[in-house]
């Protein structure tokens, strides 16, 4: 997303998905239908396909048909939007646990090419990641932490990016 309105200096990841994601557990098979029937979720059209059992793999699906259609017939990028909007924040929230405060702070979605296919974003947040939130944040202190997903199509080629900017706070 280099030169971009979003002010992005890193390019969308374009990567085939992941073949062998890492096993659900049945809490993360429970949270997945309760995502997917969440009424805010449930009208994006879009899916959470699978939540690792740790909470640091996501992938969701947005799938091409006339719930996630505009009227130029490629996918609504509200659509888009919404079905990557609560993701990071809830892996976070998870992974983090109830000693920190996380909310979405910022977004900017830049759309590469018109989606005429169902997309998905596998979301991945590395240990080394939350470690360093956990080590940099004294109670009561805050970060920003900014994340970038791509929505690609089954062969990798990358339709939109969003870059997600988190607030974490380590609650006193």
């Amino acid at each position: 997303m280099t030169d971009s309105p979003t002010g992005v200096d890193r390019d969308p990841d374009p990567s085939p998905l992941r073949e062998d994601p890492p096993a659900e557990s049945l809490r993360t098979r429970l949270w997945r239908h309760g995502f997917n029937l969440l009424p805010a979720y449930r009208g994006t059209g879009a899916r959470v396909d699978h939540i690792g059992a740790d909470w640091r793999f996501v992938r969701v699906r947005v799938p091409f048909n006339w719930r996630t259609r505009n009227a130029v017939g490629t996918t609504f990028g509200g659509s888009l939007y919404g079905a990557i909007d609560p993701v990071y924040m809830t892996m976070l929230r998870q992974v983090l646990g109830d000693g920190f405060t996380v909310w979405d702070k910022s977004a900017a979605l830049e759309f590469i090419e018109p989606g005429r296919d169902t997309l998905y974003a596998e979301f991945d947040l590395p240990t080394a990641e939350t470690d360093a939130i956990r080590d940099a944040l004294g109670p009561g202190e805050s970060t920003d932490r900014e994340y970038l997903v791509s929505l690609v199509d089954e062969s990798g080629t990358v339709h939109a990016a969003c870059e997600k900017t988190l607030y974490v706070r380590r609650d006193e």
